[in-house]
């Protein structure tokens, strides 16, 4: 079996709601456009992208991307039922603006 690449970088390490890296629950939770440039140079090789709110056309890219989010998400509410029982946790409201 292959060995996986690991990915040098910080992670999440040093973003915020303050420094504007990341939104606060009460506008949707998730991560800016800023947070999301931050993310990226400081971990080449990342192809993450901000959260897909508008409407889309069935079976498009961004589409696909939503229904990958909302699955994934429904895997994190199972996890953690706390926070899924709430409805201002950051899992929630990034599930709401997503439109999941």
């Amino acid at each position: 079996m292959p060995k996986k690449k690991k990915i040098k970088g910080k992670g999440m390490k040093g973003m915020s709601i303050k420094s504007g890296d990341k939104r606060p629950t009460k506008s949707g939770a998730g991560m800016t456009a800023k947070g999301v440039a931050k993310y990226r140079k400081n971990n080449p090789g990342s192809k993450l992208k901000t959260a897909v709110t508008g409407n889309v056309k069935k079976g498009s890219k961004d589409a696909k991307r939503r229904k990958s989010f909302c699955a994934r998400s429904a895997g994190q509410m199972k996890k953690f039922p706390k926070a899924a029982k709430d409805p201002n946790s950051r899992l929630r409201q990034a599930r709401r603006r997503w439109k999941c």
